[in-house]
């Protein structure tokens, strides 16, 4: 397949282009849908699912909570994790000067 694309206006470029763009997106679903079957098909060949082979647990449909990581020296009740927005207490004790090391638990 050949196409002479120097010969071609822009427009039918860009055509060819979104085309192109939606065929490509087309072809990875079923490549992927392929490549799921094909691994499920793998895993109940031994007497397994998908999903334990995983580690995945959608039954459950709970996230665990991230383990605490710094406590408040001023309150012992409040504790971070380390992810998302700093609670105020973490900002004014950095603010204050202390290292973050000195909030660990």
């Amino acid at each position: 397949m050949s196409l002479d694309l120097s010969a071609m206006s822009r427009k039918e470029l860009l055509e060819l282009k979104d085309g192109i763009e939606d065929a490509l997106k087309a072809a990875e679903q079923r490549e992927r849908k392929e490549a799921i079957k094909a691994a499920e098909e793998a895993a109940a060949k031994y007497g397994f699912s998908l999903d334990e082979i995983a580690g995945l647990q959608r039954a459950s449909g709970k996230k665990q909570k991230a383990a605490a990581k710094y406590r408040n020296p001023h309150n012992p009740e409040e504790t971070w994790s380390g992810r998302g927005r700093k609670p105020h207490w973490v900002h004014t004790a950095l603010t204050s000067g202390m290292d973050i090391s000195e909030l660990e638990i």
